[in-house]
């Protein structure tokens, strides 16, 4: 890791700003331990073995298709940073793995472009990621007052393909400066779905997504959810950590994301990341067998993308060779494939789930 990230800068980031926020979160998540203790949920669940899984690993196809974008493995880089100077370094090395890779990828929110939009460098990447799914990224209680317009705008200025309303509540009630009232998000979503000309994903930040607030999500005209459920980072804890005392008493709240992936994909047709505390490939493979399109990174990818674009695709490789070893040993050759194998529940899944896994 580059230990000079947060040595004070020649372009101080004003205090009390949103910039200064995003990198107060980037030390915090580089630095402290802030994820749930609770776990994903996904070790209560196992792929039926395949003792004669009849494959050759070669063989094995991890490509697949999510909005219209084709992907070589099922995997997302999830929406981290941007908004203040530094932070251009840490996504043009997420995007150039990205697209390296075959993958997606999601810039952090687009707030502090709404306040500055001299900031917008920050966030642009498409000139090292011209072929993947990019998204851009606004938070619900940020739509008040604006134009679908606006929200267009933000997609505009960095290339992207479409963009990610991202709900926070938590972590906004939690956080001293955050927004408080969080009336009328679903007309606001509902118009942003009406006005702007691309996919717009709904995200979670760690709280997770149940099964009837998916279904509204989906009546307003989404094209795909992100569930980011709990057992990742706890923003919540984040925002502890930058003195929000009352964040303590909500340090484990939210849904496993399992237990939401479950929820959710009984309760909507369309497309479903996966996402909040994803550490292997064999979780991955778990979440596409049990319904996810795709799987979500984060965490595991800040400290490589703040080393080195390469360091970020030795992760990711790292996650897909797993993800191929778990398809074949579950007999699966290809995505769609393994969305048809066999998911065994765990007894666990009706006590205290174990420890979290350890991010490496």
């Amino acid at each position: 890791m580059r230990h000079d990230m947060f040595a004070p800068r020649a372009d101080p980031v004003a205090t009390g700003s949103t910039g200064q926020r995003k990198w107060e979160h980037l030390r915090i998540c580089t630095q402290n331990d802030v994820t749930f203790e609770k776990s994903s949920g996904f070790e209560c669940y196992d792929l039926e073995h395949q003792a004669l899984p009849e494959r050759c690993l070669e063989e094995i196809d991890t490509s697949t298709t999510f909005l219209g974008k084709k992907f070589n493995l099922p995997f997302f880089i999830e929406a981290m940073t941007g908004g203040c100077p530094g932070t251009e370094t840490i996504n043009q090395n997420l995007a150039r793995a990205a697209e390296e890779m075959g993958i997606g990828m999601g810039v952090g929110s687009q707030r502090a472009m709404l306040d500055d939009p001299s900031l917008a460098y920050t966030y642009q990447v498409r000139s090292v990621a011209p072929n993947i799914l990019l998204l851009g990224n606004i938070g619900a209680a940020q739509l008040a007052g604006r134009h679908g317009k606006a929200i267009a705008g933000l997609i505009r200025e960095i290339d992207a393909d479409g963009i990610a309303v991202h709900l926070n509540a938590a972590q906004e009630l939690c956080q001293p400066e955050g927004d408080k009232d969080w009336r009328n998000m679903i007309v606001h979503i509902k118009e942003v779905c009406t006005a702007v000309n691309g996919p717009i994903i709904a995200k979670e930040t760690g709280c997770g997504i149940a099964g009837g607030i998916a279904a509204t999500l989906e009546s307003l005209g989404i094209d795909a959810l992100d569930i980011a459920g709990a057992g990742g980072t706890s923003f919540t804890r984040v925002e502890h950590h930058r003195g929000a005392s009352l964040a303590k008493a909500f340090f484990e709240w939210g849904i496993p994301t399992a237990a939401s992936l479950k929820q959710c994909r009984c309760a909507i047709q369309i497309p479903i990341i996966a996402s909040g505390g994803i550490r292997s490939g064999v979780d991955a493979a778990k979440a596409l067998a049990m319904g996810a399109s795709i799987v979500g990174f984060a965490l595991p990818l800040l400290i490589p993308a703040m080393q080195s674009y390469q360091a970020v695709i030795d992760k990711l490789t790292q996650f897909a060779s797993e993800l191929k070893m778990a398809m074949l040993l579950a007999g699966a050759a290809t995505i769609q494939g393994l969305s048809a194998t066999r998911v065994v529940e765990r007894a666990c899944c009706y006590g205290p789930l174990m420890h979290r896994p350890t991010v490496s």
